[in-house]
């Protein structure tokens, strides 16, 4: 059987064990983001790995419909038909940034998927509100917008160098690169997307239990968000915070990440 899915999407399966771990890049990344962590995880489970659409990775950039993907429902539907075409099921799903609530709609739509949540950096809302600090107001967001309009690979590095820890200047190097392969005509749409959604709503929905990893310091998702969704998640969950800077802990401290994952993973 030819694996459509599973080929446009680069999806690969590493690694021994019993139990299926699903890492689950974030926006602008790829699925090596994963690289230093997989060599650990690998020696205990089986690892699915994979690029969204919109991965500077994924040859085809036909792929990417910014109408199509103007929603996370739709890349929620490519994770469960990447599973049901692996034949895989009862899976952890590992998911960075935006990735985080693309599996809690997914495990939604299908709770026999995933067993677990491992959420990394994760936010269901970052524009703020009268009663909500998402961390970035709106003012904030629309000169962001016009900036990638403008210049978007000066606002690649810039952006980089303010979500990765700079103590880490090959990580920051990294990022850089995959948001730069990932290009403007993709990229300002799908970020769009990212800071102007809303999913707050979902996490009353999630009934499988969740782990919330976040680091001490984080300028994408502030410490008001991991509390409410702490607090909003329906089923049981709870908060690791790994001692690094930047909204990339996989990069930047993947040792103590993996004492982290593996902690949740009992």
């Amino acid at each position: 059987m030819v694996m459509q899915k599973g080929l446009s999407m680069n999806a690969r399966i590493v690694g021994s064990g019993k139990q299926t771990l699903v890492l689950a890049h974030g926006y602008g990344a790829d699925q090596s983001v994963w690289e230093k962590v997989v060599p650990k995880l690998g020696e205990r489970y089986q690892l699915l790995l994979f690029d969204w659409c919109f991965s500077g990775a994924i040859k085809d950039r036909s792929l990417f419909d910014g109408v199509k993907y103007s929603c996370y429902e739709a890349f929620a539907d490519d994770l469960i038909g990447l599973l049901e075409e692996l034949n895989l099921k009862s899976c952890v799903f590992i998911g960075h940034s935006m990735s985080g609530m693309i599996g809690c709609i997914a495990s939604v739509k299908r709770p026999d998927l995933f067993t677990k949540l491992i959420l990394v950096a994760s936010s269901p809302r970052f524009i703020n509100l009268e009663d909500y600090e998402g961390g970035f107001d709106i003012s904030y967001v629309d000169e962001m917008f016009a900036d990638m309009e403008t210049n978007y690979e000066q606002w690649c590095s810039a952006f980089a160098a303010m979500v990765v820890d700079p103590s880490d200047p090959p990580s920051v190097e990294k990022l850089a690169k995959c948001l730069k392969r990932m290009g403007v005509e993709i990229g300002l749409p799908l970020a769009k997307t990212v800071f102007l959604s809303d999913h707050r709503s979902v996490l009353d929905k999630v009934v499988a239990p969740v782990t919330l990893v976040h680091t001490k310091r984080d300028l994408v998702v502030p410490p008001s968000v991991v509390t409410f969704m702490h607090s909003r998640i329906k089923g049981e969950s709870a908060v690791e915070i790994v001692n690094t800077e930047g909204h990339f802990p996989q990069l930047t401290a993947h040792e103590e990440f993996l004492e982290v994952v593996f902690a949740a993973l009992g």
